[in-house]
């Protein structure tokens, strides 16, 4: 734990949701004691979800649906918090642990931190095939992860995670799929920055199924981890600038 105390002054949360309509308020109600601001971003969800959302408080954009990076990267241009906590909506990340993933940031440890379901355990990692193939998929990017950058990361793909704001503007993040969250950890260390992670539980969504279709996108994050592998790294004084007006524009498109 960070030696900075806990300050929800300096955090925004970013709920992620799509057709969450059932687990959206607990999610809110969950997540509005541990920031200054919740912010839902609503994939065009057909059941309610924005509806249900704005009857518990926070402020809600209905983003374009293109996918969960291209919401994460809409999001960073509509807060203006220091640190900005993702989390989705199905209940399968604890609010409680937003402190936890902070706190590296606060403390000048870290840039970017990544609740990790292999230090805290997790409910879904090997429940249904799929879900074993993504675990397996999971372990295999983090091992070409950490033997490129010379790091230790035990979970690079999960979306529970604290970032500092002014750093994710900074990176230019592209991806606008699940995908985004393996891009923002390699663009972080490609960057000079560092990535940590922290133990989080990961409980099994209370509704519904994924939203990932782990046969129809693992091409996709195959070569995301690829194409920033084999990219040069950036400078850190590069990295540590503070990110343009025109950077900001172009993520709140």
């Amino acid at each position: 734990m960070s030696a900075v105390p806990f300050d929800r002054s300096r955090v925004t949360i970013v709920i992620l949701a799509r057709n969450e309509a059932h687990s959206i308020g607990d999610a809110i109600a969950d997540a509005s004691g541990w920031c200054r601001e919740v912010l839902v971003m609503d994939g065009k969800s057909a059941d309610g979800t924005a509806d249900v959302a704005r009857r518990s408080g926070p402020r809600v954009v209905t983003d374009d649906g293109r996918g969960k990076g291209a919401a994460i990267r809409q999001s960073l241009g509509l807060v203006d918090t220091e640190f900005v906590v993702f989390m989705d909506a199905d209940g399968s990340h604890d609010a409680h642990d937003t402190p936890r993933l902070v706190g590296p940031l606060a403390d000048g440890t870290a840039d970017l931190c990544v609740g990790s379901r292999f230090a805290g355990g997790s409910d879904e990692l090997s429940v249904s095939i799929a879900q074993l193939v993504r675990t397996v998929g999971n372990i295999l990017m983090n091992i070409a992860i950490n033997k490129r950058w010379h790091v230790e990361l035990t979970d690079t793909l999960n979306g529970f995670r604290a970032v500092r704001r002014d750093a994710a503007l900074h990176v230019n993040l592209k991806e606008v799929a699940h995908t985004i969250e393996q891009e923002m950890v390699m663009k972080f260390l490609r960057h000079g920055m560092k990535v940590v992670n922290a133990p989080t539980h990961e409980y099994k969504r209370r509704f519904g199924e994924s939203h990932i279709r782990i046969w129809r996108e693992w091409p996709r994050f195959v070569w995301c981890v690829i194409e920033n592998i084999a990219a040069p790294n950036v400078p850190l004084d590069k990295a540590k600038a503070e990110p343009s007006q025109q950077v900001i524009a172009g993520i709140a498109e």
